[in-house]
């Protein structure tokens, strides 16, 4: 496992990883928004008012309307992204990931906009009677060449289940058994079988469940995050100091956080904004593609406020929770994933500033923003371990980016005794349990931040509720993403057999290391984009002959 976790790893340097990823991704939304005269301003009351159903009409061709697709397209974004991830961006990336993650939503609506357009333009009607559309359609439309619109099918369908699916259900598992001891094995197989009974039923059957699913799921969440927010407002102002101050420099060393670089403070900001609003990706434009709008340009508009929402809303009140609690520089009792661990020769301090520097170049080099920059070390040799306890002194252990502190070393439910052999950092005894106080990251930190206060464990209950509900939701609408992917590269009959893969796919992910899920998730995400925008490049002008005739036509 922690061989592919390293290769995942070194495959994201080369995509999001690397510098032309973000600019490719933000350059894409600066554009269009000159191009086409900031739409994401300029038609964001008029989306309002078409999801409203202001503009509807009974007859208009599609399956769903468009606050149902809209709300499909929401509970495919809003997710672990929001919960989770969020979270994960500022443990890697401090504070100022967020601007970046601000930053991909302003441009990322106008990115939606030319996409659920393009998207609602060129969808089909299929001989069953139902819709399908997506950029699969527009990119054959673009290039004129079906198999170009063949590649991004595949990559949609493993985007599905490799980002959509598998970190969605890793969450919940991970909080539930955290929260209220539910076995990780036994949430999958539980929303694994009503994963199944939902999907089962197509477009219509999860439209109806997503739009009564989003609004609770709003209510639920935000009203404990307001309870967490009111009760530390005096570290608002300070929060929000810390997100804006540091933005080009860097996240500076904060308790047992580390710093963290610009490199990674952009990159984290871009990947989790992506992540979270999916703009640019080519995803949320196939459940888009099934609304009732009597021109494309509207359903477009609606598009509009999914960043929005997502980002600009949801993930800032999760980042404002995570950072006025102060959550994220503690150190919290857990059990060390061995592919967050490692044990290195010699003892390191956080009240050491030339210590924390090291630390710092070390977490940079592991994650491939440098390399050979540190003169930090892996321990090679064995450890000697009494009663769970190290007893030496010169050995440092590592987990989470962060000094792990209060370690011990279990056995079959029973502290250590005896010698640990040590190769290149990593424990060689794979039934050895290493528990202790470290940095915690994903839905397990902003659970933390929601139960730090007055809410105490009602806290963590409402983060369990919440993400069950945002991420179930998520699992569910990316099923309709890789149906439809499946559909138009191998026709309808094969899109039982795809079901078949993503719900055994949902559960296996229930007991897979967290830090893998989210490196796989990394990496096809990049993958899924990349054909998505330069398809939309192709495309531009056509997309502005839309927009024109709309506006003249109104």
């Amino acid at each position: 496992m922690v061989a592919f976790n390293d290769f995942l790893l070194l495959l994201d340097g080369y995509l999001s990883g690397s510098w032309w990823f973000p600019a490719f991704l933000i350059g894409t939304g600066i554009y269009f928004t000159a191009y086409l005269g900031f739409p994401q301003f300029k038609f964001f009351a008029h989306g309002w008012r078409i999801v409203t159903g202001k503009y509807a009409k009974e007859d208009t061709k599609g399956e769903t309307s468009p606050f149902e697709a809209l709300t499909t397209a929401m509970s495919g974004a809003v997710g672990t992204g929001n919960i989770g991830g969020v979270a994960l961006a500022i443990w890697i990336g401090g504070p100022a990931a967020i601007f970046w993650m601000w930053i991909t939503a302003i441009f990322g609506m106008t990115t939606k906009f030319v996409e659920v357009t393009m998207a609602h333009k060129y969808r089909t009607t299929l001989t069953d009677g139902s819709i399908s559309g997506g950029p699969m359609y527009y990119i054959e439309k673009g290039f004129n060449k079906r198999w170009a619109g063949v590649i991004f099918a595949a990559l949609m369908m493993i985007c599905a289940i490799g980002s959509g699916n598998m970190p969605q259900i890793n969450n919940i598992a991970v909080v539930l058994d955290s929260t209220f001891s539910i076995p990780k094995l036994a949430t999958g197989l539980i929303l694994g079988v009503m994963l199944w009974l939902i999907i089962a039923g197509g477009i219509k059957r999860i439209a109806k469940i997503a739009s009564k699913l989003v609004p609770v799921m709003a209510v639920i969440y935000f009203g404990g995050a307001l309870v967490v927010i009111v009760e530390n407002y005096q570290n608002i102002i300070p929060s929000l100091h810390s997100i804006f101050s540091q933005v080009f420099s860097g996240s500076a060393a904060a308790g047992g956080f580390l710093g963290a670089s610009f490199a990674m403070s952009l990159k984290l900001g871009v990947a989790r904004g992506l992540y979270s609003n999916e703009a640019g990706q080519g995803s949320s434009p196939i459940a888009h593609a099934s609304a009732k709008a009597e021109h494309s340009v509207e359903q477009g508009m609606v598009s509009i406020l999914e960043p929005f929402i997502d980002t600009i809303v949801v993930c800032s009140v999760t980042a404002l929770v995570i950072l006025s609690s102060g959550a994220w520089t503690q150190k919290y009792e857990n059990t060390f994933e061995r592919s967050s661990m490692a044990i290195f020769d010699g003892s390191y301090t956080e009240s050491n500033e030339g210590d924390v520097e090291e630390l710092g170049k070390y977490i940079l080099d592991a994650r491939n923003f440098t390399s050979n920059t540190t003169t930090v070390k892996n321990y090679s040799g064995n450890l000697n371990i009494v009663d769970g306890l190290l007893q030496q002194n010169d050995i440092t252990i590592f987990h989470n980016n962060s000094i792990a502190e209060d370690v011990q070393f279990i056995e079959g439910g029973e502290p250590f005794t005896g010698s640990l052999e040590i190769i290149d950092g990593d424990i060689e005894n794979s039934s050895i349990k290493v528990e202790g106080k470290s940095l915690i990251h994903s839905a397990e930190l902003t659970s933390k931040a929601f139960a730090s206060g007055v809410l105490g464990m009602y806290g963590e209950y409402i983060v369990a509720i919440g993400l069950l509900l945002f991420a179930f939701s998520t699992a569910i609408a990316w099923s309709y993403y890789g149906d439809r992917s499946t559909a138009y590269i191998f026709g309808e009959a094969a899109v039982p057999w795809y079901r078949m893969i993503y719900v055994v796919s949902f559960i296996a992910a229930a007991v897979i290391d967290t830090t893998i899920i989210w490196n796989i998730a990394y990496v096809v995400v990049a993958l899924v984009t990349i054909p998505n925008l330069i398809a939309l490049f192709v495309l531009r002008k056509e997309m502005k002959e839309q927009v024109t005739s709309y506006v003249m036509e109104k």
